[in-house]
């Protein structure tokens, strides 16, 4: 089952880093989709219900952002 949550995301400061967020959490295997608002400062990630906050705050850690929840 796919279920969908908003995280807030620190340290996104342009387009770009929208980008790098969006990839991010789109390479975790469950993640069916992620979309990124730089303007409300936030991700609302559709994953499967397997996947861990824990693995998504690691990805969103890697590319150089925080996701907080």
């Amino acid at each position: 089952m796919v279920t969908q949550t908003k995280y807030k995301i620190e340290g996104m400061t342009c387009d770009h880093c929208v980008h790098h967020v969006t990839q991010a959490l789109e390479t975790v295997e469950g993640v069916s989709s992620a979309k990124v608002s730089l303007k409300k400062e936030e991700a609302v990630v559709k994953a499967e219900e397997g996947v861990s906050v824990e693995t998504l705050k690691a990805a969103v850690a890697e590319a150089g952002y925080s996701l907080v929840g």
